[in-house]
């Protein structure tokens, strides 16, 4: 039987591809905001740069067609005029001549330009661009011009004004694409992070805390399936495996009540070497047996029910069961904790006797098995923040650490076991552990020989 293993989340099929779906929404819409906002700029900048262009255009007409009448044909000499103060600023020259092409009026007074044709055109002149108006009145021809250079800069100011609501509105669309884009992956962490928070057998239909997306839902639905279909198998194999196992215990344990009646009464003849043998495998095979059958209860067992009782007295239970046998090897074996806590209160846990005692037997079988004759073995009470803690410490030859949390894989065992077993004892256990939201881990003594099995987290009533 094989159990489920725990993934851990950094694997991955080989050759998959991982990218964040947050990384690239936020990257393309981010991306095409600014690329949209550029292109919407530019469009708003050279249509305010027409429009300046046309703004500035008007400008030259207005101050032609409005020079005053008192400029005209009389005004023999060339003078400058009063209040052109406004549209000295934008740097506009003024020029008139009379009927007969003299001038009468230049402003400022080193106006450059010579006499151009009617109308409004760009001219270079003297290594620059002009933008002219000029119109020929009945008795005066006036012409009004500005540097290209000029209009271009107040252009490019009045187009910076219109744009200045873009630049707000393109920082502030930013923030609005992280928000929204994390708003909206929400869901799929939270579903991610109960997906984690899930014990390895859990095998109960995912429901998200809040609404699930539109989006979402046919992920959830096929992992629910998923998961029923995993949990019928499971409980189909689970099935299996205990009917077997129930069914070949007693054949066995009949066979071998046979073959021990069969040498003691002698009728059964051989090499007593080998019906030592014959009668060890019937005994690897039973308890194979048990073993199958105490894993598939504790697999099968979806909600394990817990009272308090006194662990202390359970312990002394599995030590007078298990003194027997370490007789037999000579291996000194008790408990080094009293009947009571430092405090004068008793041993009392929140859990599953039953369950504790399977697993409280199967670490003190494996130490029984694995610490030579004239060994010891303690077991120990304590408490700490986090409960009730139970450690089981041999002075056998101990684990290699590479291995210390292999030994923990159904059917696995060390590179250097000698010893005869199932590979199931420390599965069930860490099983039995795991239900009672507890921990158990190996770790080799330091600076001595041995192990310590440490049970860690019991629940106090």
């Amino acid at each position: 039987m094989t159990g489920l293993q725990p993934t851990s989340t950094a694997q991955r099929p080989r050759g998959a591809r991982t990218y964040s779906i947050r990384r690239w929404l936020v990257s393309w819409l981010l991306f095409g905001i600014v690329v949209f906002s550029a292109i919407v700029g530019l469009a708003i900048f050279r249509t305010t740069q027409k429009e300046a262009g046309e703004l500035f255009d008007y400008e030259l007409r207005t101050v032609a067609l409005s020079l005053p009448h008192a400029v005209s044909n009389t005004n023999a000499d060339v003078a400058p005029i009063q209040n052109f103060g406004e549209i000295s600023d934008d740097l506009i020259t003024v020029q008139a001549w009379n009927t007969h092409g003299t001038p009468i009026l230049r402003e400022p007074a080193d106006a450059p330009l010579p006499k151009q044709p009617a109308g409004l055109r760009t001219v270079d002149y003297r290594d620059q661009r002009w933008r002219v108006f000029a119109v020929e009145q009945s008795d005066r021809f006036v012409q009004v011009a500005q540097p290209v250079e000029v209009r271009d800069e107040l252009a490019l100011r009045l187009a910076a004004r219109t744009l200045w609501p873009l630049a707000i509105l393109l920082p502030g669309a930013m923030v609005l694409v992280l928000v929204v884009v994390g708003r909206g992956l929400r869901p799929a962490a939270a579903l991610s992070v109960q997906l984690a928070a899930r014990s390895a057998d859990s095998l109960d239909p995912v429901e998200l805390r809040s609404a699930v997306p539109v989006e979402l839902r046919p992920l959830v639905d096929a992992l629910n399936d998923l998961l029923m279909r995993l949990d019928v198998a499971l409980a189909q194999q689970r099935t299996f495996i205990a009917d077997a196992a129930h069914e070949l215990r007693s054949p066995l344990t009949a066979l071998k009540l046979q073959l021990q009646v069969g040498v003691r009464e002698g009728s059964v003849h051989g090499d007593p070497a080998t019906l030592g043998r014959l009668e060890a495998r019937l005994n690897r095979t039973i308890h194979l047996v048990a073993q199958l059958l105490a894993l598939a209860r504790e697999d099968a067992a979806e909600i394990t029910p817990m009272k308090p009782f006194d662990v202390h007295a359970l312990a002394v239970r599995v030590l007078t069961d298990a003194s027997i046998v370490a007789e037999e090897r000579h291996i000194d074996i008790g408990i080094d904790t009293p009947s009571v806590a430092p405090d004068g209160t008793p041993w009392t846990v929140a859990g599953n006797e039953d369950a504790l005692r399977l697993l409280l037997d199967n670490l003190v079988d494996n130490a029984i098995r694995y610490t030579q004759p004239h060994g010891r073995i303690d077991i120990r009470l304590g408490r700490d923040e986090a409960g009730i803690w139970i450690e089981v410490v041999d002075n056998g030859p101990g684990i290699p650490e590479l291995e210390l949390e292999r030994v923990f894989d159904r059917f696995y065992r060390g590179s250097e076991t000698a010893e005869q077993g199932s590979g199931l004892g420390l599965a069930i256990a860490r099983q039995v552990a795991s239900r009672h939201r507890a921990v158990l881990a190996l770790a080799n003594n330091a600076g001595r020989r041995g192990l310590t099995a440490r049970v860690t987290g019991l629940g106090i009533p």
